[in-house]
């Protein structure tokens, strides 16, 4: 189904031209602009001001200045700039749902109830962390300090904009580390809206950062520069490696989250009338472009036919259009490069020899403008071909029927990331054999509720690291030894 209200000029955000560097909104040092598009219009909304690595280097000079206080300030304090940041998110949080449907298309009722609530937590679960870890243990003789690692180059993602940059800068400012922010540039004005909300909470000049700017020239500055202690990314493979080889000279530290493949498996006694429309629902989330999104259906062969009629159904009655209307679930792919990767790799799979379900590629009907992708679901989807092994991060779902639970595990594993994955079953020792036997870094037993404790990274090629909860906030910790303290 499709929603054919349109999009306007009354989506149009007022575009700061400035960074925000120790303390104060700033013009860069040789001023430039990129344009913001508007996915659902694929047109320019205005205008953001970008840095270089001039601009790199103020931040980074301010960010070492702050670190030397900040990093002894006390925690009571972190925790309570942490629990003012909080609350002014949840006090913002139409403006900011409004920004990121406008930067990259979310539909505002996705925006509104996953992408800013689920942001707000993980500065909730920062400031909790923050204010009960400790930071010192006594054993033996031996005191163990757990000190913040320094100063931290934080870079996200123009998929979950506001989501992956409080994954990051609330366990990074409850560590007591001063960080530099990089958003994409394809999904600013979020970022703006929180730099500002950390300013409105009196976070300490320098203690806070943010450079607009593409990876080639931002992100490999901060890469880079011998002064930044760690590099946080979340991103591609490719940016992914290409910051780890920049770090390397260095020696930082360097977290990755990558990209994903995940499998779910559906066991031959799951409640397939349950758990496959479930499974439609979170491989299109977002429109499907989240690295975790589980796009490999593995389903029995035996069954392949009722799953196909499932899945079916459930996408035939998804709302594809505007994303102001509150009916739409899915809105565009956030950008045009993302949109003609999905619509070139629709081709692949049907040129593959996989069998078209629905969708295909081409544009919706009835949306002649913006980035919308049909949501597309292919069967008889084999190993081999390439829908099944690179990341879409687009609506498109692949079916994988398997003969043995062994065929369906070999499946699951047979790629090179290792981020997310899912097991359905009504036998729980039967959910939790399987989950122990695929490599990636989470699996999600029977659709749970999301849990912002559980730690979150990948096998393989979908990085190195684990953000959320405890896991993630001690990424930014560095450990030392104090003998004879006691």
């Amino acid at each position: 189904m499709t929603s054919t209200a349109s999009s306007n000029d009354s989506t149009t955000a007022t575009m700061s031209k400035s960074l925000y560097i120790d303390g104060v909104w700033t013009a860069p040092v040789h001023p430039r602009t990129v344009p913001v598009v508007n996915p659902a219009m694929g047109k320019s909304i205005g205008h953001i001001a970008v840095g270089a690595s001039d601009d790199v280097e103020r931040a980074v000079r301010a960010a070492r200045a702050a670190f030397s206080s900040w990093s002894v300030t006390p925690v009571a304090a972190r925790v309570a700039m942490l629990d003012k940041i909080y609350h002014l998110i949840l006090e913002r949080k139409e403006l900011l749902a409004q920004a990121i449907m406008t930067e990259m298309g979310a539909a505002i009722s996705f925006a509104r109830a996953s992408q800013v609530p689920l942001a707000a937590e993980h500065i909730r679960v920062a400031r909790d962390l923050a204010s009960s870890y400790p930071f010192l243990k006594i054993e033996g003789h031996t005191a163990i300090a757990r000190e913040p690692i320094g100063v931290c180059a934080l870079i996200t993602p123009w998929n979950w904009p506001l989501y992956q940059i409080t994954a990051k800068v609330g366990p990074a400012l409850g560590a007591g580390c001063t960080v530099i922010l990089k958003p994409s540039e394809l999904s600013p004005l979020s970022a703006e809206l929180f730099a500002q909300i950390v300013h409105d909470a009196g976070v300490p000049a320098g203690v806070f950062n943010l450079i607009q700017g593409s990876g080639p020239e931002v992100g490999e500055a901060l890469a880079t520069h011998d002064d930044i202690d760690m590099i946080s990314i979340t991103g591609s493979n490719r940016a992914g490696a290409l910051v780890a080889q920049a770090a390397a000279v260095s020696v930082k530290r360097v977290t990755q989250e990558l990209g994903g493949k995940s499998p779910n498996v559906l066991l031959p006694d799951a409640d397939f009338a349950r758990v496959v429309p479930l499974g439609v629902m979170s491989a299109f989330r977002n429109v499907g472009q989240s690295c975790s999104a589980p796009t490999r259906m593995i389903i029995p062969r035996h069954r392949l036919a009722e799953v196909e009629s499932l899945v079916a159904a459930t996408v035939n009655v998804m709302v594809v259009g505007d994303p102001r209307s509150e009916e739409t679930v899915l809105g565009p792919i956030a950008n045009e490069a993302q949109f003609l990767r999905v619509q070139a790799l629709i081709e692949a799979g049907i040129a593959g020899g996989a069998r078209l379900v629905c969708g295909g590629p081409g544009r919706v009907e009835d949306l002649t403008e913006g980035y919308f992708v049909r949501p597309t679901v292919f069967s008889d989807v084999t190993t081999d071909m390439r829908i099944a092994q690179e990341e879409i991060f687009g609506p498109v779902l692949s079916l994988m029927p398997y003969d043995t639970v062994d065929d369906a595990i070999n499946i699951a594993n047979d790629t090179k990331y290792g981020l997310g994955a899912h097991v359905q079953s009504e036998d729980l020792d039967s959910a939790r054999a399987v989950a122990s036997r695929i490599r990636s870094g989470q699996v999600h037993i029977n659709h749970p509720a999301w849990d912002p404790h559980a730690p979150f990274g990948g096998y393989k090629r979908s990085g190195n690291g684990r953000e959320y909860g405890i896991y993630g906030f001690e990424e930014y910790l560095e450990t030392k030894a104090i003998l004879g303290y006691a």
